[in-house]
């Protein structure tokens, strides 16, 4: 029985998907592909590593929390180290020095995995492997962009296939010199829980939930609600609206939302890291979120209209003018917007028209499931 069971382990397709931890979006980015592909397709085996973690868990935490408290406290510095290396990719004294870096623990880890894809959510781990082709590794490479813009840093020569989020997107690759043919527009990837709606009468039952106007507020992952944004003038409404904030792992956050009487009302309902996004965002009227490209990708799959809140410059900033091109979107940019946006939303026939108009449009633009097939024919 153990042999029959080696035997399928070793039949399977297997994939292995690289990110780094800089942000949410890009690892969970990769773990909606890797359930994407085992969905559809049960004979594949995937692996997903957050590279620089899984090779140094000792230092990889210090770098990323030095970078979530800059990114917090000063995202004018990460906007400029954003566009000082923007049209260009990486130079190669970098992307050796990388490869020196982590070449024996990395080329470890692609020998003992051997997979027969390998997917990359993140640049660094992108140039990683890039390397290791370019010295001989002969595992085709995909590179998935999970943003709606196009950093010279995810540019490589030896990545086999670029999946992205728009036709923007594969016109700024083009620029940077990337071969037409490479570049597939698929859209992101998100978790198959989301390609499907659900019963709404079962969620609310579910969660405790009423059936009254309801806006989903999210801060990303790191939960980035600022104390001193209009977020908490939305309370004013909470008689008539229902409001969920969601602050992701930012547990000092959510204590403080806890402890403030403004928050303390049973139409308002403060909560932390959740595996219930998508039944949130299936009961919601209204997302009122930081522009990270999973959280927009989401709200488009399931046509929610949103605001969005202080973009961090750079590829945010980018997000965000593309939802506002397409229709999807808003910058909430006063109290104003708020009491606007609260009233629509009470009136079920404007926003119930509203929503069937963005089903339309996501239709047009968005399909939850080419990512996934594009990776198949792939393998």
């Amino acid at each position: 029985m153990e042999d029959k069971k080696k035997v399928n382990v070793m039949s399977k397709k297997r994939v292995l998907l690289l990110s780094e931890g800089f942000g949410s979006g890009h690892t969970q980015a990769a773990h909606a592909l890797s359930e994407g592909l085992k969905h559809i397709n049960p004979d594949i085996s995937t692996k997903v590593l957050e590279l620089g973690s899984f090779l140094n868990p000792v230092m990889a935490p210090i770098i990323i929390n030095a970078y979530r408290k800059t990114v917090s406290k000063q995202p004018k510095v990460v906007g400029m180290m954003y566009r000082s290396n923007y049209r260009k990719p990486t130079n190669r004294i970098t992307k050796y020095a990388l490869y020196r870096l982590f070449y024996t623990q990395t080329v470890k880890v692609v020998e003992r995995l051997n997979p027969q894809l390998i997917i990359c959510t993140h640049p660094v781990p992108a140039m990683m492997i890039a390397k290791l082709k370019e010295y001989g590794l002969t595992t085709p490479l995909i590179t998935v962009i999970t943003d709606y813009d196009a950093h010279g840093s995810w540019v490589n020569e030896e990545v086999n296939q670029y999946l992205v989020s728009s036709d923007l997107v594969k016109d700024r690759l083009i620029e940077k010199g990337v071969l037409r043919d490479r570049i597939s527009v698929t859209g992101i990837p998100i978790h198959p829980k989301f390609w499907k709606p659900s019963s709404k009468e079962e969620i609310r039952a579910k969660l405790k939930l009423q059936e009254m106007p309801t806006v989903l507020i999210m801060g990303g992952g790191w939960g980035m609600l600022h104390e001193d944004s209009v977020l908490s003038y939305m309370t004013k409404w909470r008689e008539s609206t229902q409001l969920i904030y969601c602050v992701g792992s930012n547990t000092d956050m959510k204590e403080k939302l806890e402890a403030d009487p403004l928050f303390k009302h049973p139409n308002i309902h403060i909560i932390g890291f959740t595996q219930h996004i998508n039944e949130l965002m299936e009961i919601s009227d209204l997302l009122v979120t930081k522009p990270g490209g999973m959280t927009c990708t989401e709200g488009l799959s399931k046509a929610l209209p949103m605001l969005f809140y202080e973009p961090i410059p750079g590829q945010e900033e980018e997000n965000c003018e593309y939802f506002i091109k397409i229709g999807f979107g808003e910058m909430l940019t006063s109290t104003d917007t708020v009491d606007r946006w609260f009233k629509l939303i009470r009136d079920r026939a404007k926003i119930s028209d509203m929503r069937e108009q963005l089903l339309h449009k996501r239709n047009i633009h968005y399909d939850p499931l080419h990512c996934v097939k594009a990776v198949l024919q792939f393998l």
